[in-house]
């Protein structure tokens, strides 16, 4: 089978794109999600790349089952940990007690998990090249 490695990692980048339009909009809990979307399609391009499939949706997860090779800092997973937040809890109101999800994120929460996703696709795009 031949290596997507190349599509995903484009969607990733227009994943950011996205996390950065909507950051400017004010819609800060897809910001967040589109965030995570990007380092979790990041990762999985770099799995492409070395052979390797890659199920789930847990960014720290992927990231810590790459071989050691490829296997970001403790710093960059934890980064990824907090993106992980952001999988499930900014599409759904049912995350929270009451309220939707656009009651509870910031323009810095989003900012943060565009940061932290944008190293994570930088370290993937590295191992790519």
């Amino acid at each position: 089978m031949a290596s997507r490695a190349e599509d995903w990692l484009r969607q990733a980048q227009r994943d950011l794109g996205h996390a950065a339009r909507a950051l400017a909009d004010g819609t800060f809990e897809w910001a967040a999600f589109a965030a995570q979307q990007g380092a979790e399609k990041a990762v999985k391009a770099l799995f492409q790349h070395l052979g390797a499939e890659a199920r789930g949706h847990s960014v720290s997860q992927l990231l810590t089952a790459l071989p050691a090779i490829a296997r970001p800092t403790a710093e960059l997973i934890a980064a990824a940990k907090e993106l992980d937040k952001h999988y499930i809890g900014p599409r759904y109101p049912n995350s929270y007690p009451e309220g939707a999800p656009m009651d509870f994120y910031t323009s810095a929460e989003a900012q943060r998990a565009i940061d932290a996703a944008r190293r994570i696709v930088d370290h993937c795009q590295r191992h790519l090249l």
